[in-house]
């Protein structure tokens, strides 16, 4: 009657949690039944016809995470024992209860990646962490009468064990399918069969340095359950859902896809010009494409190659506010007089190329070169101070020291304040961005002032020099770039 409502127990209990759920049914319940199998001291029965078989059951519980892995926990109860037909000595058999219970991870082939997600066969391997404890079985105790067939019962007690596995499932229907899996369990202990380190061959009682181990046969139904999955929360299923990742709080129609009353496929929600004319194509915002970028749609702009940023009348072409045919984007000078010929930058025409424009020039043949004055005639040359240029390589990098091939300059500049005494010299010193804010203003300083003192050394009076660091500010160039921050270190002079 025991052993009858034992394996009532076992199939209403019994199993471990696969991969029959899925992202539409996160949740299962296993229910199987279970065939225990001992390797330890007294032998080994796994896979072995011979030995009696010993019943159990479980009940898992389990959690669907991904399309590879589950998470989950499973126990079982039940026989637990060890016996050969013929077996020598009868000591080596025993008979007695266990219960056990894990947690555990499932990896599953029908992930996607090795096998199509709705295949109906379903492969997997498994590892779990528990624990065992271990009981008498009354029918079975060593005054019962059965104590002959079983001399040896289970020692009390509970031990850890870890798990590997296999198995192959088969999906009935949408909620339910059957499985077989094979686990192997190790433990950390070798004394619940009353035997603590020794194996028998034959008559003979030798050591054995493992632990007691048993392996479990299961055959199992598995019935998953939970709310049809709706990842964008949007009233819509993801199993119908065309439109899986909607945004939350999106309008969606039947098919979860949000809706794009215009049709212009943008929705709406999405669509900053939600009546854009049937046929008119559209950018990603849902308006009408301004492929120039001008503000005037396509469809209306007159001028659709506009350069971005130009300025444009209702037409979308560029404006001309002195009318000279140039648009005033080209335009250098965009407020020449009406009905004055201009060149191609929409500049007054100036033939003798002295700066003054024609219709203002009263020396209209001037010779190249010659200066002129505001109405286009020559006048008389002024002193013209010496140009001199300096690099970024004026001074060794982090010093104010000046290098020697910029001597022959700096002694032009020193030749020309002495014969002009009327003249003055401002020097600039300036940095990167690379150091402090403090250190590249005092470096550039002291940059500008070794300029300044070799000057004085070469006569120039110290009154018509002036010098400033800036430091960091006023950047030429980009000092993201190497080459940039180079430009950036520099002295400027400005002869006054």
């Amino acid at each position: 009657m025991k052993n009858r409502n034992l394996l009532l127990l076992a199939f209403f209990i019994a199993t471990q949690f696969t991969n029959a759920q899925t992202a539409d049914g996160r949740f299962a319940i296993g229910l199987g039944l279970i065939r225990n199998e001992y390797n330890g001291d007294y032998g080994s029965g796994i896979f072995n016809t011979k030995e009696t078989w010993y019943a159990a059951g479980g009940l898992s519980l389990g959690y669907y995470l991904n399309p590879s892995f589950d998470l989950g926990l499973q126990g079982s109860y039940g026989q637990y024992g060890f016996r050969e037909y013929n077996s020598y000595p009868k000591s080596n058999n025993f008979r007695g209860l266990k219960t056990d219970a894990s947690l555990f991870t499932h990896y599953k082939f029908n992930n996607g990646y090795i096998l199509s997600e709705t295949s109906k066969f379903s492969p997997f391997i498994s590892v779990g962490l528990g624990f065992a404890a271990y009981g008498i079985d009354p029918a079975y105790d060593k005054s019962g009468s059965n104590s002959a067939l079983y001399p040896t019962i289970i020692t009390k007690g509970t031990d850890f064990t870890g798990f590997i596995g296999a198995g192959l499932k088969y999906q009935l229907s949408e909620h339910f399918a059957v499985q077989y899996q094979y686990l192997y369990f190790d433990t950390n202990a070798d004394n619940h069969d009353e035997n603590h380190g020794h194996a028998y061959f034959g008559t003979v009682h030798a050591p054995r340095l493992t632990n007691d181990c048993y392996g479990q046969h299961i055959l199992s139904v598995i019935f998953n359950f939970g709310k049809p999955r709706d990842k964008d929360k949007d009233g819509v299923a993801d199993k119908f859902d065309k439109c899986p990742d909607t945004p939350l709080g999106v309008k969606v129609d039947a098919n979860g896809c949000p809706i794009d009353s215009d049709g212009d496929g943008v929705a709406d929600y999405l669509d900053k010009c939600p009546d854009t004319p049937a046929g008119v194509k559209v950018d990603a915002k849902g308006c009408p494409v301004d492929a120039d970028g001008d503000g005037v749609a396509d469809n209306l702009d007159k001028c659709p190659d506009t350069p971005k940023g130009v300025a444009i009348d209702a037409n979308g072409c560029p404006l001309d506010a002195d009318a000279d045919g140039v648009p005033d984007y080209l335009d250098k000078c965009p407020n020449t007089p009406a009905g004055v010929a201009v060149d191609t930058k929409g500049c007054p025409v100036d033939a003798d190329g002295d700066g003054v424009p024609d219709y203002l020039d009263k020396c209209a043949d001037t010779p190249a070169g010659v200066a002129v004055d505001a109405t286009g005639c020559p006048v008389t040359p002024a002193i013209v101070p010496p140009v001199v240029t300096f690099d970024n390589t004026l001074f060794q990098l982090g010093k104010s020291i000046i290098r020697k091939p910029f001597y022959a300059n700096l002694n032009k500049v020193a030749k020309f304040l002495k014969e002009n005494p009327s003249y003055t010299i401002e020097l600039k010193g300036y940095g990167d961005i690379e150091g402090s804010d403090a250190w590249n203003i005092t470096l550039s300083q002291n940059r500008a002032n070794a300029v300044k003192k070799y000057l004085e050394r070469k006569g120039v009076d110290s009154s018509k020099i002036t010098t400033v660091g800036f430091g960091k500010k006023y950047p030429i160039a980009d000092n993201a770039t190497f080459k940039g921050r180079m430009k950036n270190r520099r002295v400027e002079f400005v002869i006054k």
